[in-house]
């Protein structure tokens, strides 16, 4: 059971990732952007969630210096991400890629740095790339995003290192069972991006109907849905009561038959792009 917005799920190089954290998705540069992110800090999150494509960790960068002041705690009690581009794949130019982000973020080191997407042909000299960043202690932890289970079997063929986390797009039209079972088995621990299908979920009536038994919105339940199925999770949102609202789940728990009933609505239905299917 997950009690509380620091519990940690334990990667597979034994590093701590908080289970729940705030994502900056499409949140431009700029006052907005601060104010969330600090805000998320200081009232309990310990993980935010960007990267170089969304062209904001130079304000995240800020954000995390003035809420680390703020709230009174040391850099190294947040889990800080952030992704390689496509366009940087490679192993030299992810390696830059790598600098650059942290100069942006004015950060010394990154916890976790993904590679965003399972460019065909270029993934693998990136995850080499990630690798000597970890090697030399550089990043805590690395891993993919938006990797199907033969992209995974692809990189493992070659890898030294075995990715620590896959971020793919999970929600309960999308419940990436496959994928799942595959991260299970090798130890790869699955974190969701658009949880919340960007609002399509909201109105949902079995999920509304679950939410009214337990006082909650329908999306603090499929939040819960997310940990309860053991999937790390970065909702986003730069509202201050959707930011604590968000994180206001760990007073309930959902039993077996409501998780089954969440997991029922699967229709394998994406928002975003399918990754055997994509031209960026």
């Amino acid at each position: 059971m997950i009690n509380n917005l620091q519990d940690t799920a334990i990667l597979n190089n034994g590093v701590k990732m908080p289970w729940f954290g705030l994502g900056v998705f499409k949140v431009e540069e700029g006052p907005e952007l601060v104010h969330a992110v600090k805000y998320a800090i200081k009232n309990g999150y310990r993980s935010i969630d960007t990267a170089s494509i969304y062209e904001n960790e130079e304000g995240v960068g800020q954000a995390i210096r003035e809420g680390i002041k703020e709230a009174g705690i040391l850099r190294d009690e947040l889990f800080v991400t952030s992704k390689v581009w496509n366009s940087d794949l490679g192993y030299d130019s992810t390696l830059a890629a790598y600098e650059t982000s942290l100069k942006k973020l004015g950060l010394d080191y990154l916890d976790l740095y993904l590679i965003h997407w399972p460019v065909a042909g270029k993934y693998k000299d990136a995850w080499r790339a990630l690798e000597t960043l970890y090697k030399e202690g550089r990043v805590k932890a690395i891993g993919v995003s938006n990797f199907h289970v033969h992209h995974l079997e692809d990189l493992m063929k070659d890898a030294e290192i075995k990715p620590m986390i896959n971020q793919v797009e999970y929600h309960p039209r999308l419940t990436q069972k496959e994928v799942q079972a595959f991260c299970q088995k090798h130890g790869i621990q699955l974190e969701a991006w658009s949880p919340l299908m960007q609002g399509q979920l909201l109105d949902q009536p079995v999920i509304q109907t679950i939410a009214d038994k337990y006082n909650k919105s329908v999306a603090q339940v499929i939040l819960r849905w997310d940990l309860q199925n053991e999937v790390v999770t970065i909702p986003k949102s730069t509202k201050a009561h959707r930011i604590a609202e968000n994180s206001s789940i760990f007073d309930f728990e959902l039993t077996k038959v409501e998780m089954e009933q969440i997991d029922g609505l699967n229709q394998n239905l994406r928002v975003g792009p399918d990754p055997d299917n994509f031209d960026f």
